[in-house]
């Protein structure tokens, strides 16, 4: 091995882009279908094509790449298939965009050319997250890179569409759908972004007609009245159970509607009269069917009036609110308005508020789907984890409404049924049909609109794989191992994937969900745009490099909890690649070029710090592999963290330093040399998941077998040995050694200078380990003196600390000057206590602790108390040094 000597400081910049470049070309991460090797296999979830790398996409895929490497090091067929998604609303309001700044649109375009732009603008921008994820680290087998809308995947989407409407759970019809009135097309749920508002409750009095008053009725939505067909209460309201079959008369339009009961109203609400507009309410359409009511909608597409909605026809849906507002305040049929707080829902691309619209669309019957796959998850065969999560997922699969899967756009996946323009017969093929099955008349027309980009995905873990053909790919990794994702889309996705993967293979799309939180900023606030508190991943990862953020991101992947992310946070682990850095740099200058062999570490030439880091070296691996099999990523990167940062480095690398100088022995040399060695390769094996790039680096220049450290072997029960008297003698040297740099800290002594230490136990065990290890002592607490006895008399002018049942004694004459450090140490309890008044009155103030954040008092109240407990340790060496001042008390007794 020739000298491998790194430059000084760590620069990811320059190795990161050469890494990831190099794992491509040698195709380290394509999955093998000629091999018996077990298999694990994960489906990204797919970016949208229009997207670029955002907090969340950056959380979600490094945790997958961890799953995928360390998987990959464990020996497994990993299988990490990539791919996106054609996202209808947002890429054809992308391309839509594009066609109003040349002053056309998609109509004076035509359906063919129109799409023939979407798919040019596809190609030449829709590879920008692709991209990013490549240098993020991303492990995906490439060359299996799906998408959407190709046609594989689009002929299962065919295939799954038609199959279920021949089964009768795909039906057309007239249910309340979320319609937003700019993009003129239904919305999700998930496209629907729930917002709390607040605007008016307005008490509207509708006139009886027996002439025996009014009925006062709570409502957000004045404009909806000219739609209304009922007023009703809840049948348990003993205050409306006379008004049962009475009808009243709609204010401002000549109509009378009757008064029903039903339980969907709420007494508490409002006066517990309930207003009913089965076109504009999904509540009030369930109403409408179960009473048999008319349905009549009082708005077009647009937002605007129609002709139901009679003198009020061709207003906006906003102006037409004013104007009914102002009308009913004339007729003296408004009551009083009070300001009141609810949610809406918005249009997730434009922001529009969503309208409840009463429209013929397509349908999936979810009930039959969603019994099977709720009994997967009780079952075990899909296992939610966190398991909290599980109640969430049968909450909502329980309460689960039919799913409407028809959008009014053109960009994407169109509905496979023609329409006969002779007799409206509808036929739904995976073929286009030549004439009307009914009648033979070929004249006909395809359905106008496309899927929900959620019916395409949910189909993703097996139609990535080549279904509904038998694909070898499908045979070898479906069902997927896990899969990674954030709770917002657990309903929306997951349970949909579970639904469609049950019904077209059998199996469930995954053996394990693991369900992450958010990346919040550092105040816990959601990242938006409109806040300006967005942290760019890409930029952190430029600016800190990749790995450093990569770790900062599993660090902080507690489950359960969302993540409070701050670039300060992943300045600190870079930091920590820098500290992995210098430790390598300083090993390999030490290795002078030379192999380590097993020979030369045999038992006889080890020391206790050899054992002892050998030692937590196999602890470090079980843990570590335990933590990632079960998805404890944080407890994964802390464990490594403190294993790195403060065994190895800190303490290690400390004791073992006089063993490498020229004039160690040569057995205690190469002994050294090779556990350095040996540490260093496993514990670069073992962070590589989290770290590939600074880990990749280095391994390549450490002795090695392989060609790159993302195909190795993870660490194994093989590497390290037990010794638990070698941890148990390393720990008391290490606490009497902390003991002492605490004392130089506290007295504020220079860590370098050299201090007289007498050490005092009377047990005879300690006393030996003491003994033995004499010279780690003096090393690492940097003493020019030491004695080690039993009992005796305290030598003059000594402070004194107890660390493992040792009593430390430290003579300070000449070290430092007793009456100044006391004036010293005063002078700091002052300033401590003067911000400790501070802080008091601050939480004794009963404003800041009920208009703060919880988490900003639960951060003062910290602060507060690790100030106290600063106080008293000054208090307790004030009390220390007084004693060593001759006119207050002479020297230290013991």
């Amino acid at each position: 091995m020739q000298s491998q000597i790194l430059t000084k400081g760590y620069y990811p910049q320059e190795i990161e882009a050469a890494w990831a470049s190099f794992w491509l070309s040698k195709d380290f991460f394509q999955a093998r279908l000629d091999t018996d090797r077990d298999s694990f296999s994960m489906v990204i979830p797919p970016p949208n094509v229009t997207g670029s790398l955002h907090m969340g996409h950056a959380l979600n895929n490094t945790l997958q790449d961890i799953l995928a490497r360390f998987w990959r090091m464990q020996g497994s067929n990993v299988l990490w298939l990539p791919g996106t998604d054609h996202a209808g609303i947002a890429t054809q309001n992308v391309v839509e965009k594009i066609l109003a700044g040349e002053g056309k649109s998609r109509h004076t375009l035509g359906r063919e050319e129109f799409s023939k732009r979407v798919w040019d603008w596809k190609e030449k921008y829709g590879h920008v997250i692709v991209s990013q994820l490549k240098r993020l680290g991303a492990s995906c087998d490439w060359s299996r890179e799906r998408f959407t809308l190709d046609e594989g995947f689009s002929r299962a989407v065919r295939s799954a569409f038609v199959q279920l409407y021949k089964e009768g759970l795909i039906y057309r019809g007239d249910y309340v759908i979320n319609w937003c009135p700019r993009c003129r097309t239904a919305l999700s749920d998930l496209e629907t972004e729930l917002e709390q508002v607040t605007g008016e409750l307005y008490f509207v009095d509708y006139p009886r007609v027996d002439g025996q008053g009014a009925l006062t009725v709570a409502t957000t939505r004045p404009e909806t009245i000219l739609g209304d067909v009922a007023v009703a209460f809840n049948p348990s309201d003993e205050r409306y159970r006379g008004l049962l079959g009475q009808r009243v008369r709609l204010p401002l339009i000549d109509k009378v509607v009757p008064v029903i009961a039903d339980e969907v109203v709420k007494p508490e609400f409002g006066t517990g009269l309930l207003k009913i507009t089965p076109a504009h309410d999904f509540d009030d359409f369930q109403v409408s069917l179960r009473h048999k009511l008319p349905r009549p909608r009082v708005m077009d597409e647009d937002g605007r009036m129609n002709e139901q909605a009679g003198p009020y026809q061709g207003l906006d849906r906003g102006r037409c609110r004013q104007v009914v507002v102002d009308d009913l305040g004339k007729a003296g049929l408004l009551r009083k308005v009070e300001r009141y707080t609810h949610t809406l829902g918005h249009c997730y691309r434009c922001k529009t508020v969503v309208e409840p619209y009463l429209s013929k669309q397509w349908f999936v019957k979810t009930g039959p789907l969603a019994q099977p796959a709720i009994a997967a998850v009780q079952r075990g065969e899909t296992k939610i984890i966190p398991s909290s999560w599980e109640k969430t997922y049968f909450d909502w699969m329980d309460n689960i409404r039919d799913w409407c899967i028809s959008r009014q756009i053109w960009w994407g996946h169109r509905i496979p049924a023609w329409h006969c323009a002779s007799c409206q017969e509808i036929m739904v093929d995976e073929r286009e049909p030549i004439r009307c099955s009914a009648c033979g008349q070929e004249e006909l027309r395809q359905e106008d609109d496309v899927l929900d980009t959620w019916f395409s995905s949910a189909l993703w873990p097996f139609a990535s794989l080549g279904w509904p053909d038998n694909t070898p790919e499908l045979a070898k990794f479906y069902p997927t191992s896990c899969l990674v994702t954030g709770f917002d889309i657990l309903f929306f996705w997951v349970a949909r994937m579970m639904m469609m993967g049950l019904k077209f293979t059998g199996q469930v799309p995954f053996r394990e969900v693991y369900i992450h939180a958010l990346v919040r900023d550092a105040e816990g606030q959601k990242m938006s745009k409109s806040r300006g508190n967005v942290i760019d991943p890409v930029d952190m990862s430029e600016k800190y490099g990749t790995d450093a953020f990569r770790f900062t991101l599993a660090a902080m992947a507690v489950q359960g909890r969302d993540i409070k992310l701050s670039p300060e946070r992943i300045a600190g682990y870079r930091h920590f690649a820098n500290k992995i850095w210098n430790a390598a740099r300083f090993i390999l200058m030490n290795l002078e070029g030379v192999v380590p062999s097993p020979e030369d570490m045999s038992k006889d030439h080890l020391d206790l710090a050899d054992r002892w880091i050998l030692s937590r070296l196999k602890s470090v691996v079980q843990a570590t592999t335990a933590a990632f099999k079960e998805y404890r990523f944080s407890e994964a990167a802390n464990l490594l963290y403190q294993f790195i940062w403060h065994e190895f480095c800190d303490w290690y690398l400390e004791a073992v330093k006089p063993a490498l100088s020229p004039d160690a022995q040569p057995e205690r040399r190469a002994a050294s040399r090779g556990v350095l060695c040996l540490v260093l390769e496993a514990v670069l094996r073992l962070l590589h998941p989290i770290m590939p790039f600074i880990t990749e680096e280095l391994w390549q220049k450490l002795p090695h077998q392989g060609v790159s450290i993302s195909v190795a072997s993870y660490p194994d029960a093989s590497t390290g040995l037990s010794d638990d008297q070698a941890e148990k003698e390393m720990a008391l040297i290490m606490d009497v050694v902390g003991a002492i740099r605490n004392l130089k800290g506290e007295l504020g002594i220079p860590p370098a200078y050299q201090l007289e230490a007498t050490l005092m136990t009377e047990d005879a065990f300690t006393l030996e380990v003491l003994r033995s290890n004499r010279d780690y002592l003096i090393t690492l607490a940097r003493l020019k003196g030491l004695d080690l006895v039993e009992q005796g008399s305290p030598p003059p002018s000594a402070v004194n600390t107890l660390a493992d049942g040792v009593e430390i004694f430290v003579p300070l004459a000449g070290v430092i000057d007793f009456t100044e450090e006391l004036k010293r140490l005063g002078k700091e309890r002052g300033k401590l206590e003067k911000e400790l008044t501070r802080l008091e009155a601050k939480l004794a103030n009963e404003g800041f602790r009920t208009k703060a954040a919880e988490d900003v008092v639960a951060r003062e109240q910290q602060k507060f108390n690790k100030l106290g407990e600063k106080r008293e340790k000054i208090i307790y060496w004030e009390g220390k040094v007084a004693q060593l001042i001759p006119e207050k008390g002479g020297r230290s007794e013991k």
